[in-house]
């Protein structure tokens, strides 16, 4: 059910990037259109804050996304991707996403929209709903938690419609080769 969103409310947009990436690129080989996730997450209601979790690649190739995201009023906040012997990385924001969930929800909003389709996010979504705060949550409905879905006062599928969400991945064309058509 569609919560209640007047122009007067104050409102903080936590986005998990990572889990909006890998959501978008595994489920429609496309990268996510953060203007628009922006656009919806706010109704046209007060920004108070926009924080994009971003994980950052000893290559730095990413860099340019990290400035985009920065051009479209979205803070960063980066965290270096680890990488453990074996092999194995990981890079995620879990922690500082809920820390500071919970900062702005004491105090500065009176709603925060989560980004991510992450179940570990369940435990958060309850607790700032049981402090009188209303949560909302923006994921690729084919890829988020049932219960985060469940928890949440109100769930925004992005998967209903996918173009409006993502940016088609540019395929490179194949260079062309000459046949050695008879000498």
């Amino acid at each position: 059910m569609p919560t209640i969103k007047h122009k007067d409310q104050r409102v903080a947009v936590l986005l998990d990037v990572q889990n909006l990436y890998h959501s978008a690129k595994n489920l429609y080989n496309a990268r996510v259109n953060f203007n628009e996730i922006l656009k919806v997450a706010l109704s046209d209601r007060k920004l108070v804050r926009a924080i994009g979790y971003v994980i950052k690649t000893e290559t730095g190739e990413e860099t340019a996304f990290f400035e985009a995201l920065i051009k479209m009023g979205i803070e960063t906040k980066m965290k270096d991707l680890q990488i453990f012997p074996g092999g194995i990385k990981k890079g995620d924001w879990d922690v500082g996403i809920t820390v500071d969930a919970i900062r702005l929800g004491e105090s500065s909003v009176d709603s925060l929209v989560l980004g991510t389709g992450d179940g570990d996010f369940v435990p958060l979504v309850e607790y700032l709903k049981n402090r009188g705060r209303q949560v909302e949550v923006i994921a690729f409905g084919r890829s988020t938690s049932a219960k985060l879905k469940e928890v949440a006062d109100e769930f925004i599928d992005m998967s209903t419609n996918p173009k409006k969400f993502t940016i088609p991945i540019k395929k490179l064309k194949k260079p062309r080769t000459k046949l050695n058509v008879g000498n």
